[in-house]
């Protein structure tokens, strides 16, 4: 039998190993002495960079729509945190650093969590969602990417009105996993959000038009059976175009996509034995 990692022993252990990993990160960012964006202005900035809609109440499985009630009101309080925040050249956007600990005391309810290829819930869930759309704008963006966390390896929910290429999302914990951008431009940048009765709204903002544009797709995607198992396969591609001929100066493979479906394939789904 496989010995158990101390956090898996029991909900003290795995509640002591969350508090050591925010602690070792509070400590490694004291170190590090990095400038974070804290700064936020009502007035934005001139320049649309990007804008994306994202529908606040999917559809997910089996999942308790209940929970996707709570995650709007979760989403409400989190984007206050983080609209018409400034990020100026050197600066690097923090999520966590700007939202904090979600905690029942600050208004945040019980939403979607997933853990290690499982659904769960606790408090404050469903902020990935505001993670997901703030790292969709970046992508289109002259902006470095600096931490990103993905839902590794597993393909959760069968696709309801997809967007964005599957592989893009992003996976946060207070505060050990983060998701950051840094400002390596000498442009400012601001991001704009806000939450209405249907969508979590975003806006990427700046002082002036960027240099290039930027196409994020998705090639040779298909699922296959690997020893009776289903996968999701798939590459994600980010074009950089320059604005000034709009010829296609680079494409550059972002993601590759392996992961195991763990939801009921539909009949018309087409799967390739291997």
């Amino acid at each position: 039998m496989k010995r158990k990692s101390f956090y898996e022993i029991s909900p003290f252990t795995y509640r002591l190993s969350v508090e050591k990993g925010i602690l070792m990160r509070r400590l490694r960012d004291f170190f590090a002495g990095a400038r974070f964006a804290k700064r936020r202005d009502d007035t934005s900035l001139p320049v649309l960079a990007y804008r994306h809609n994202s529908l606040i109440r999917r559809r997910l499985g089996n999942v308790d729509m209940r929970l996707q009630e709570n995650k709007a009101t979760n989403l409400a309080l989190a984007v206050k945190h983080i609209d018409g925040l400034i990020i100026r050249p050197g600066e690097t956007f923090s999520l966590w650093k700007l939202v904090g600990r979600t905690t029942e005391r600050k208004g945040y309810k019980e939403g979607l969590t997933i853990s290690r290829g499982k659904t769960s819930k606790g408090i404050g869930g469903g902020l990935c969602q505001l993670s997901n759309l703030i790292h969709w704008m970046i992508l289109h963006s002259e902006l470095t990417i600096t931490e990103h966390h993905h839902h590794d390896g597993f393909d959760l929910f069968p696709d309801f009105g997809r967007q964005i290429p599957f592989g893009t999302g992003t996976s946060i914990s207070f505060n050990y996993l983060d998701y950051r951008v840094t400002n390596n431009t000498d442009n400012t940048y601001q991001l704009r959000l806000s939450v209405d009765d249907e969508y979590l709204c975003g806006e990427l903002r700046a002082t002036r038009h960027q240099q290039h544009t930027f196409h994020i797709h998705a090639e040779d995607e298909f699922f296959s059976r690997e020893d009776g198992v289903v996968y999701r396969n798939g590459k994600v591609y980010r074009d950089t175009i320059d604005c000034a001929t709009g010829q296609c100066v680079e494409s550059r493979l972002i993601r590759t996509n392996h992961a195991k479906v763990l939801y009921d394939c539909p009949p018309t789904m087409t799967i390739v034995e291997k």
